[in-house]
């Protein structure tokens, strides 16, 4: 996925002789902390609601401010991931997108992004959550998809979490499935670490069983 697939229309930019008061509405409008400044389809940088604490005259244009930010963009051929990276590393709440010319063409709001990682993780679909834990040295998932295979399912999406002074993994994977029980059994069986899991309906059902078990107890 290329950064011109998110592109959101919803929310426009400001002018740089736009007065501070428009992007202060224009902010509250959108519930957002920065916005683009546009002249001529040329983008001009990216002002945030910190620029506007300290001044105290409204009516100013946009011009007038000092601009914290060093105008971060991205290009709309780049990847969803390096628009990810830019949203944590700058803090946005949105992101301009250019043009090999570096004109304007639109931009990415946090809501889009979120949208779509929801996606991206498959987090919307159901099915069971398993994270592994396994040494960096030993980390083959083509293993990992073959004992889930094995078991006529299939993994949704997987993402691998690292951790500092540390030679452990952390292996995440979203399978198609609720019934996980024979999978960790396998993992199980071939010594991986199983962490965690989540989502899983038999263990869901074997709380519930006891449950009912303990109130029937209780009732003779």
């Amino acid at each position: 996925m290329y950064a011109h697939e998110l592109i959101s229309v919803a929310i426009t930019p400001v002018r740089s002789s736009d007065s501070i008061q428009n992007v202060i509405d224009k902010m509250a409008e959108f519930r957002v902390n920065h916005l683009p400044i546009i002249d001529n389809k040329q983008y001009m940088g990216l002002v945030s609601d910190h620029d506007i604490l300290e001044v105290h005259d409204h009516t100013l244009p946009v011009a007038a401010l000092s601009l914290s930010l060093y105008s971060p963009f991205i290009y709309e051929e780049q990847h969803i991931y390096d628009v990810i990276r830019l949203f944590y590393e700058q803090k946005l709440s949105l992101l301009p997108v250019l043009d090999a010319n570096k004109n304007y063409k639109g931009l990415i709001s946090i809501n889009t992004i979120i949208e779509h990682l929801a996606t991206l993780t498959s987090a919307k679909e159901p099915g069971g959550i398993i994270v592994l834990e396994v040494d960096n040295r030993n980390n083959s998932l083509s293993h990992i998809a073959q004992i889930v295979e094995s078991d006529n399912a299939q993994i949704l999406s997987s993402f691998v979490e690292s951790f500092p002074d540390s030679t452990k993994l952390e292996i995440t994977l979203k399978l198609n499935r609720t019934e996980i029980s024979s999978i960790i059994a396998s993992f199980l069986r071939y010594n991986y670490v199983v962490k965690a899991t989540f989502n899983d309906i038999k263990s869901y059902d074997g709380t519930s069983d006891r449950y009912d078990q303990l109130m029937n107890y209780l009732d003779i």
